[in-house]
């Protein structure tokens, strides 16, 4: 997916496919990188095409509801699907085995700082739900997580515009 598909969705459907391609990102669905979304977002906020808030809005709701997803994928089957992931890709135990240590440790604050780390913020649900972390907790550490991950990405967009979008064009 590149800038100026999303552009045209962006246009043509308008806030539904950006609640969908954030929700599909935090999901993991390959091809949606949150780097790109989030801040073509804040240039559509900018354009007044969507108030800013309610992009930020929109994608916390969109990222929570992916996050919450897997979250339950682990807390209900979790340990099923680790361990036949562990079958199917054993050069990956060792990184399933530190994120189960590192929550562990650390809790629904290792959520919140998993979701500020790439990468790490849409693969942490799983292995919360498989240690069953509280779902209180769970559920506002990676809200807080979301927020500020989103809004940064999306206020990047909004702030520097499609001056960036359109330097990426001639690249």
């Amino acid at each position: 997916m590149n800038i100026e598909m999303l552009t045209n969705y962006f246009s043509q459907y308008g806030i539904i496919v950006f609640f969908i391609i954030i929700f599909l990102e935090y999901l993991n669905v390959p091809g949606l990188a949150a780097g790109i979304v989030m801040p073509l977002a804040g240039v559509w906020a900018a354009n007044e095409r969507v108030g800013f808030f309610t992009a930020i809005f929109i994608s916390v709701i969109a990222g929570l509801l992916g996050s919450l997803v897997l979250y339950f994928i682990g807390r209900i089957g979790g340990e099923i699907f680790l361990n036949k992931l562990i079958q199917t890709f054993p050069n990956q135990e060792k990184m399933i085995n530190s994120k189960l240590d590192y929550l562990r440790q650390k809790g629904s604050i290792g959520v919140f700082i998993s979701k500020l780390i790439p990468m790490a913020r849409t693969l942490i649900e799983i292995p919360a739900g498989v240690l069953k972390i509280d779902f209180m907790k769970y559920f506002w550490s990676a809200s807080l997580g979301i927020l500020v991950w989103n809004s940064i990405f999306i206020g990047s967009g909004y702030i520097f515009g499609e001056a960036v979008f359109q330097k990426l064009t001639f690249l």
